[in-house]
């Protein structure tokens, strides 16, 4: 059982603990599925004011639906459909203010108000995307976005396969 204690006192505290915590349960674990499932109930645990945190695999050239936590989802996302399929399309963070107001958006839980995207690249190959998705508009800031980036930067090789 793995227990951490993670200051939510700041974002930047967060963020530093959640990174402590991730490599710690990944670290010399080789299957990606399992440490994309901690990965997810870890950012699920510690990150407030969430409905789904999870993956979107890169499968056949298109996202597939990984680990995650939260209402069941969208199965597969084609490149450019929605946030997680514009993500993986520019390889740029996505901070969704009001999924609503996203063209195209995908909504696979009514209740979700906003949204934040990671592209997860190792070695110049897009394996998925982190996706978090809140009940509450304007969740997500630049803050998060940067965390976010930093935890994916670290899980990246652990589930390039």
């Amino acid at each position: 059982m793995y227990a951490f204690t993670i200051d939510e006192s700041s974002k930047a505290d967060l963020y530093r603990d959640l990174h402590a915590a991730l490599d710690a349960l990944t670290d010399g674990e080789p299957d990606a599925i399992a440490n994309m499932a901690n990965a997810a109930a870890l950012i699920s645990q510690y990150l407030p004011d969430l409905n789904w945190a999870g993956f979107y695999r890169m499968v056949g050239g298109e996202l597939v639906v990984g680990p995650f936590l939260g209402k069941p989802a969208c199965i597969r996302i084609a490149l450019g459909d929605g946030v997680c399929g514009a993500a993986a399309k520019t390889r740029e963070t996505q901070v969704v203010e009001d999924v609503h107001a996203f063209p195209g958006h995908i909504a696979c839980d009514a209740a979700s108000r906003s949204e934040l995207v990671v592209p997860i690249v190792h070695d110049d190959r897009l394996i998925g995307v982190l996706d978090l998705d809140s009940p509450s508009a304007a969740r997500f800031d630049a803050q998060d976005a940067t965390g976010c980036e930093a935890l994916m930067a670290l899980l990246a090789p652990r589930i390039a396969g």
